[in-house]
């Protein structure tokens, strides 16, 4: 018999500790898997942000409106190479619950600063062209059944029209919308910021925050500086940071996402090691006897000692990749039911090889004491043990 099978006999020699053992072991690992896809997804908008890329809002808080007449000013800045503005619409279809992420944005200059999305092939002409026109994220567009051409009813949690005051918009599809890096994400859509402010009931001459890129990143520092001056004791003061900052701000205010999963994870790591390593333990000591003979054959302890710790590894290496693949099934499969309000929710290569990191160390912690205490073991006292 090969090493290799022997260690899987002694393995499954037990199917019920196995079975329970590999089950403890599945459960932690596609909790590892899916919630590092979902803190992945709420960590996305730091991790793909653009390295020229600001974002200027209101110095008291991003929900206080900003001045149109900011975007000229910022324009002429030293350094600043695009600006394009936009409005928080809110946005949902039909029923509240049907959540809509929606922003009315400058036609002409969003895809200028944000360069990293594509849109199909004549459907941004399109798009700038109609004023009732909407362009959706093309996950949007496949969950809802949508297409390009039809007209679909958007409604505003916040904003009501002049017309008759409803909150109820309605818009031409122009198009869709993918972003370059799949981690990015598209759940939202884009409509016209002229149409919208002519529209809704508030009216004026305000954005609520600008996105600009420039012309070198290594400007940033100086553009931000001198942005934030410009407005200084204005009525209208500034916060200029770049991308990468501000949205890890946004995300804070919703809390330590990260934190919260990885105390989730960690949690169930430490249950599993508690369990695992006990039940090896208790392997260990049902075969003693059988660890002597084992030594009496001529099976040196250093030989003991990997055979023991090899099969902690294999239960590891069984439970965990079971729960790793899992993980990205689950993951795949419940994309479409929120991207609604998640980015893009990919269970990426960093999640898969810390999973296997996680393995690895499961599989040594728990198998050490076991294949230490076989390796020492004395063959005259084991063989006397009843």
């Amino acid at each position: 018999m090969s090493l290799l099978g022997f260690i899987r006999k002694n393995l499954t020699r037990n199917k019920l500790r196995l079975c329970l053992n590999s089950f403890a072991i599945f459960i932690a690992f596609l909790l590892f898997g899916a919630l590092g896809a979902i803190k992945n997804a709420f960590e996305s908008g730091v991790e793909v942000a653009a390295a020229d890329r600001l974002v200027v809002v209101n110095k008291i808080s991003f929900t206080q409106p900003i001045p149109y007449a900011h975007i000229n000013k910022i324009r002429s800045v030293e350094g600043v190479k695009h600006v394009t503005w936009a409005n928080w619409f809110g946005g949902y279809y039909q029923d509240p619950r049907d959540q809509l992420i929606t922003f009315a944005v400058d036609p002409e200059t969003y895809f200028l600063v944000y360069d990293d999305i594509d849109v199909g092939p004549g459907e941004l002409e399109a798009w700038q062209n109609d004023r009732q026109g909407i362009v959706i994220g093309e996950g949007i567009a496949r969950a809802k059944g949508w297409q390009v051409g039809d007209r679909v009813p958007i409604s505003s949690n916040i904003f009501s029209k002049k017309e008759d005051g409803s909150s109820t918009w309605e818009f031409n599809i122009s198009g869709t919308f993918r972003p370059k890096n799949p981690q990015t994400g598209s759940n939202y859509a884009l409509i016209h910021y002229k149409y919208f402010m002519e529209t809704q009931i508030w009216g004026g001459d305000w954005v609520g925050y600008l996105p600009l890129t420039t012309k070198d990143p290594a400007l940033n520092e100086p553009v931000i500086k001198a942005i934030d001056a410009l407005f200084a004791n204005s009525a209208a003061e500034t916060k200029t940071s770049t991308e990468a900052q501000f949205n890890k701000a946004f995300l804070e205010q919703v809390g330590d996402i990260g934190f919260i999963i990885m105390s989730v994870v960690l949690s169930a790591f430490f249950t599993i090691l508690l369990i695992v390593g006990n039940s090896m333990w208790q392997s260990i000591r049902e075969r003693t006897n059988e660890i002597a003979v084992l030594k009496t054959l001529g099976f040196t302890a250093k030989k003991v000692f990997s055979l023991i710790l090899a099969e902690s590894f294999l239960l590891a290496f069984l439970g965990g990749l079971l729960g790793l693949l899992a993980a990205w099934a689950l993951v795949r499969a419940i994309t479409p039911l929120t991207q609604n309000f998640l980015p893009a929710l990919v269970m990426g290569k960093g999640v898969f090889l810390g999973g296997l990191g996680f393995i690895v160390v499961l599989g040594f912690v728990t198998g050490i004491v076991p294949a230490w205490q076989a390796m020492k073991l004395n063959t005259i006292d084991a063989l006397n043990r009843r």
